[in-house]
């Protein structure tokens, strides 16, 4: 039969995979998946035990039907040559002698074709009362049944690409009209290849029950085990791809799914009936082969992996070696291709050197997880040497590693289910420990956010505080030096109405205070803006014989915000107020430029005594100086000062922002002169 995949049913000394479960219960999904998988592989334990049928005995026919069963005389063999679709003439042929089950490699040595095989078996008496029954344990690898000359089954294929029958058990009830008093002949053409040990398996014939009996035992551990290996080999290969695909790092988890995916597809072969999706007998061996190859070396990997062991040097040999195996399994010729290849050895003893070194680590190690998957690799490397004999006929019996495999899953299971138990114990207890962090560093929050408002609110008093002291500077402040300069100029006490004249002056300017720290709209025009500080200013520089000029533009090519004309009224007030205080000038100009959309120049010059402006900033500014200052700077401004006797200039610039464009048309910004020029 085909060698890769008999060896691993028979003969083959590899371990089954196993799996780590040492951090998989960090996903839910993975976790609760892994919970239900290890209680379904006792259950599939528990249902392999109570539903492997045995092998039944016999049971002693009654004497009056004794002498009805069969009696086989003896099997013989000869190659076949022609191409006759019925069984051949004794004479035409050499018949040999032959012991069910039959390799015909060993006889006949690179025969690829058919082998007729004849059994000679005799029947006293035909009761109908009392079928016969016919069950064939292989053949290798297609081939056709007759009883006599009558035709009881034959493959769909018996050319290439070839069925396989090689691991598909036969029954049938021997139809009564062609049975035959005394001597009758079971004709049986076997289809094969030298290079898959062809042949044919074990033949029995006797009555239903016990024949039926058989059969299903040969079916269970033919067909149904390896169903169940198979399918409980792709849960877990799926199990653990998925664990892999979630947690990149643990590289154990995508080695055991690719591991299994191998064991999966390679064990396939044991299933399939027919050669497809492959062209020909050959090229599935190739496969087979191949798969084998890459089996071996990922259950390495994985076995190192699993047990945490750092072998650089055996691995790059290992990858050189698997590079090796693959390309002979690709291109080496037909004939080399056998069950005994060099290929095949050599990584049977690969992994058979593995499963020996892996117990001596688990030793080192002392882990348990670790000892459990030693004790299966052992367990599976008896079964496996049961079955190599089995494989080459030292001694009869069932196939064990099938059992030995699933065996290998349940153990492994535990440990993962352990692993998974233990690491949501850990998850639970990091879960506690991380609410009552959380719990601890909101109060700490909630008390940090209390003091930031506190503080919040401090700074705003402090600010509406500064804010209140820099308004009634400029404002209130300006009123009462220009009242206090008119009083220090006037020749004679002033009378009633004046005094009560400059108390509603400064009561004005007081209104006008608590009027702009509502925020007032916005002036519609530069004159509009302007109108007012010309009518508080214009008569006290009258009376003080000091010629004012102002020069502001008709329209606004974009409009400053309130808080904006605010900032510069406040500006114009405490610049003309220093004027009035120390300059003791005669001529005094407030020009109001928007060279640009977005840029507002204001420029206040006078003809005074001037001052030391580096003396100034070197020893500090004043209060007005320092509040100008500080209101630019809020609307991203800037003030620059230049001063010498006869000429100080102030020139503030407030850039205004993009998005509060409200231009009032084109017109060219035409200057208004406020007062005439004086004789």
């Amino acid at each position: 039969m085909p060698h890769q995949a008999y060896l691993s049913k028979a003969g083959s000394l590899l371990p089954r995979q196993g799996g780590e479960g040492s951090t998989l219960a960090r996903t839910a999904v993975v976790s609760q998946a892994s919970r239900w998988l290890v209680f379904g592989f006792f259950l599939l334990l528990a249902w392999c035990a109570a539903a492997r049928p045995a092998h039944a005995a016999s049971p002693p026919a009654a004497p009056e039907l004794r002498q009805c069963l069969p009696q086989v005389l003896q099997v013989q063999a000869t190659r076949d040559s022609s191409t006759a679709a019925a069984p051949p003439a004794d004479a035409a042929l050499d018949w040999t002698p032959v012991t069910l089950p039959d390799q015909w490699q060993h006889r006949w040595p690179g025969h690829d074709g058919a082998v007729w095989y004849r059994l000679d078996w005799k029947l006293d008496c035909i009761d109908p009362a009392q079928p016969i029954a016919l069950s064939l344990y292989s053949m290798v690898l297609a081939g056709e049944v007759y009883l006599n000359q009558d035709l009881l089954w034959r493959d769909q294929h018996l050319q290439e690409p070839l069925s396989r029958s090689w691991n598909l058990p036969r029954y049938t009830l021997l139809p009564a009209s062609a049975l035959r008093p005394g001597l009758n002949h079971l004709w049986i053409r076997v289809h094969g290849l030298a290079a898959q040990t062809p042949g044919l398996g074990e033949v029995r014939l006797g009555d239903p029950v016990t024949i039926r009996a058989w059969y299903e035992a040969q079916q269970w551990s033919q067909r149904t085990l390896i169903t169940v290996n198979l399918v409980v080999s792709a849960v877990l290969g799926t199990l653990f791809l998925c664990a892999w695909l979630l947690r990149r790092r643990h590289t154990v988890y995508g080695w055991y799914a690719f591991n299994c995916a191998c064991w999966v597809l390679f064990t396939a072969n044991m299933l399939l009936t027919e050669a497809w999706p492959f062209p020909d007998t050959m090229t599935m061996a190739r496969a087979n082969l191949l798969l084998f190859v890459l089996f071996c070396s990922s259950y390495c990997i994985f076995t190192w992996r699993f047990g945490e062991q750092q072998l650089p040097r055996l691995e790059q040999a290992l990858w050189a070696l698997t590079g090796l195996g693959c390309v002979y399994a690709l291109l080496a010729p037909v004939a080399w291709l056998s069950n005994s290849s060099p290929v095949t050895l050599l990584f049977l003893l690969i992994a058979l050197a593995n499963t020996l070194q892996f117990p001596f680590h688990a030793w080192r190690t002392r882990k348990l997880m670790h000892g459990i998957y030693a004790g299966c690799l052992l367990l599976f490397m008896l079964a496996g040497l049961h079955d190599m004999g089995l494989l080459y006929q030292w001694w009869s019996g069932s196939p064990l590693t099938p059992y030995s495999a699933l065996l290998t899953m349940v153990a492994l299971s535990v440990t993962l289910g352990r692993e998974v138990t233990r690491n949501m114990q850990r998850i639970e207890n990091f879960n506690h420990e991380l609410t009552d962090t959380v719990a601890r560093a909101c109060d700490e929050l909630a008390q940090t956010l209390e003091r930031e408002h506190a503080l919040a609110l401090r700074h705003s008093r402090l600010e509406e505080r500064l804010q209140l002291s820099h308004d009634l500077h400029d404002s209130l402040g300006g009123s009462l030096v220009r009242s206090i300069a008119y009083v220090e100029q006037a020749s004679q006490p002033l009378a009633n109405a004046q005094m009560l004249s400059m108390l509603k002056l400064m009561r004005d300017d007081l209104r006008q205070l608590i009027d702009h720290s509502g925020h007032t709209e916005m002036p519609a025009t530069p004159g509009a803006w302007a109108a007012p500080l010309r009518h508080r200013f214009t008569g006290l520089f009258d009376a003080l014989d000091i010629r004012s000029d102002w020069l502001i533009p008709a329209h606004w090519l974009q409009r400053p915000s309130a808080l904006q004309c605010l900032g510069l009224t406040r500006v114009v007030e405490e610049a003309l107020t220093n004027v009035l205080k120390h300059s003791r000038a005669t001529q005094v100009r407030v020009e109001l430029l928007q060279p640009q959309p977005q840029l507002l120049q204001l420029r206040v010059r006078d003809n005074g005594v001037g001052f030391d402006v580096p003396g100034v900033q070197q020893h500090g500014l004043g209060v007005g100086m320092r509040s100008m200052r500080a209101r630019l700077e809020r609307f991203h401004g800037a003030l620059q000062i230049q001063s010498e006797p006869g000429a100080t200039l102030l020139e503030a610039s407030l850039w205004l922002p993009a998005e509060a464009a409200a231009a009032a048309g084109p017109a060219p910004q035409a200057l208004v002169s406020a007062d005439p020029p004086r004789q």
